[in-house]
């Protein structure tokens, strides 16, 4: 029986060494079919405009096209869900952001998933204030209004984000606790249609990145009020950061990167975060992110993760301090 016992445990170690090298062969040979980018905010916003400019780039260097696909909902969870519980072979990453991987999970009253256990960075992208802007065919115009109307007996602002839980949610909250007012917030499936609905003037304002809100700001149909840094950027040279108008020690800016499931191979992960530093390293791809007023994050894989898992523990403490939980 003894006998019996180890010649079972020895046939179950080669099958697991013959699958393990199996996989290894593979990983090898990635990628051999399309990849799929998964992100979890609706079209238009920073997320989807960022995904779509690194894709095209990361395909040509692979040698395989990077289909971009929205999986919107929940404040990013549904999208974020179903890349943790997805095969780690590397064929499906998600364009993961602050809002997605360290806000909304710290501050879920019960989050599906663990970014620091769940998910692995492939490598960062680029970082991006928040700005908060109003429509120009709107009451406000001015951060001084802002707080002033958001101060008058039985009015609360509405401020449209990208959802609960996500980076926007958080600033816009943290800006509240901090001001001392109250605003009533309108959660979205992602950026794109707070802005219509703010460009129709059915919102009185709105927190969101610079990327996704740019291009109307330029137009004139938005007007930027104020902005997260702790510096101006240089697309905005004209808007006061949060502090410079009174609120001290307001730095908050958002992080994209690519993420995948914990257990790809490897080989696979080098030949992702390669391809991801040399896609960031093209003439079209610098001058797509300078128009859009991002700073390139030049981290390595270690280090990002080790960024990626502080955010998170800062958005924890940030959410407990001041009183933000959210239900998904």
């Amino acid at each position: 029986m003894k006998d019996r016992g180890l010649l079972s445990l020895g046939v179950m170690l080669l099958a697991c060494a013959a699958t393990l090298f199996a996989y290894d062969v593979s990983a090898q040979d990635f990628p051999k079919q399309p990849i799929k980018l998964v992100v979890p905010w609706a079209p238009g916003g920073n997320v989807d405009i960022t995904a779509r400019a690194i894709a095209p780039a990361m395909s040509e260097i692979l040698g395989q096209q990077i289909v971009v696909e929205n999986k919107p909902g929940a404040g990013g969870f549904i999208g974020t869900t179903g890349v943790v519980r997805s095969m780690p072979d590397g064929y499906t990453l998600m364009l993961g952001s602050s809002g997605s991987i360290s806000t909304g999970p710290a501050l879920a009253r019960t989050p599906p998933y663990d970014p620091t256990k769940d998910l692995v960075a492939i490598g960062p992208i680029h970082s991006v204030p928040m700005v908060l802007t109003v429509s120009s065919k709107g009451k406000i115009k001015t951060f001084q209004d802002f707080v002033a109307y958001s101060k008058v007996p039985g009015v609360q602002i509405s401020i449209g984000s990208a959802g609960n839980g996500s980076s926007q949610h958080l600033v816009l909250e943290l800006l509240a606790y901090r001001l001392g007012i109250k605003l009533n917030h309108i959660p979205y499936k992602g950026s794109g249609p707070a802005i219509n609905d703010l460009l129709g003037n059915q919102l009185d304002s709105m927190m969101d990145q610079l990327t996704a809100s740019i291009g109307h700001i330029r137009s004139g149909n938005l007007i930027a009020i104020a902005q997260s840094a702790k510096k101006r950027s240089a697309l905005l040279p004209d808007v006061p950061t949060f502090e410079e108008l009174g609120i001290k020690d307001f730095d908050m800016v958002t992080f994209t990167g690519i993420f995948g499931p914990v257990g790809i191979p490897p080989a696979t992960l080098d030949k992702l975060t390669l391809a991801l530093k040399q896609a960031l390293a093209t003439e079209q791809v610098k001058q797509r992110f300078d128009s859009l007023g991002v700073d390139i994050i030049t981290l390595d894989r270690p280090a990002f993760q080790t960024y990626v898992n502080k955010d998170f523990r800062d958005s924890q403490e940030i959410g407990r301090a001041a009183n933000i939980v959210i239900n998904e």
